[in-house]
């Protein structure tokens, strides 16, 4: 009877194989930086009991209920409910402690209201921030965008200057109620805008750099933007796996474990 490594290094390369035989148009297209081989990924290291805290809008937020103690739901159900499951599983050892204080409807400026209490205060070793739908909603400007977005990340390295930091882009795609073509064209514009300050930002802060909207650009050509995004905004169960798959890709190039 085969003991368990050998089980296990069998039903990675069974699943490794599998999703080589379904790679996508759009990670083809992609290949390397954007390549997504299934389950088949490599895992990033984290020293035991390390925090990582996601923070955000409606986007990352997706919680039932705002009762921070029932660990069943404070996860909520986007990509940060898939990637502690993922993490649990893969990384059981580490014994990881994941935290999702998105909150639906907020702007970068609402974030440095509250940036006390639900980041600094929480001493996270790694802190995930994707922002900026609401912002392009509410016509904030490149600028003050990025004035507020520093402020936050200069009083998480100061309080921390061993913070490892991920900076995910805001991103939109043209479905739902942003079929229309100026509505579209001008969301996409000004999404663009504040997609470059993130781009900027995570060179400036050494962050690792999640290119969303890239990733759904891709996504959305090899199937269709309603398939990944309902509304424009929002993603459905499929895009968040997207982005969970694209985060453990990008952190473990930064951190690998080895």
């Amino acid at each position: 009877m085969p003991d368990r490594r050998t089980f296990l290094s069998n039903s990675i390369a069974v699943v490794g194989t599998a999703a080589l035989c379904g790679i996508t148009k759009a990670e083809q297209h992609f290949a390397g930086q954007y390549k997504i081989d299934g389950y088949h990924y490599r895992l990033p290291e984290f020293k035991k009991g390390s925090r990582l805290l996601f923070q955000g809008d409606s986007i990352t937020d997706m919680k039932w209920g705002r009762n921070q103690t029932d660990r069943n739901h404070y996860l909520g159900h986007s990509y940060v409910y898939l990637l502690a499951a993922r993490l649990g599983v893969e990384l059981a050892d580490a014994q990881l402690d994941l935290y999702n204080r998105g909150m639906s409807g907020h702007t970068v400026a609402d974030l440095r209201k509250r940036w006390q209490k639900d980041a600094i205060a929480m001493k996270p070793d790694l802190l995930s921030i994707l922002i900026g739908t609401n912002d392009v909603g509410h016509g904030v400007q490149a600028d003050a965008f990025e004035f507020d977005y520093r402020h936050i990340l200069d009083a998480s390295r100061k309080a921390n200057p061993e913070l490892r930091i991920v900076l995910l882009d805001p991103f939109v795609l043209q479905s739902g109620k942003l079929k229309d073509e100026i509505a579209w064209a001008t969301r996409r514009a000004a999404t663009d805008k504040l997609g470059s300050v993130v781009a900027r930002l995570a060179r400036d802060y050494d962050a690792v750099h999640i290119k969303t909207q890239r990733i759904f650009d891709a996504a959305a050509e090899d199937v269709s933007p309603e398939h990944w995004i309902w509304d424009g905004i929002h993603p459905l169960p499929q895009g968040h796996e997207l982005i969970a798959r694209h985060w453990i890709q990008e952190v473990s190039a930064r951190w690998p474990k080895v």
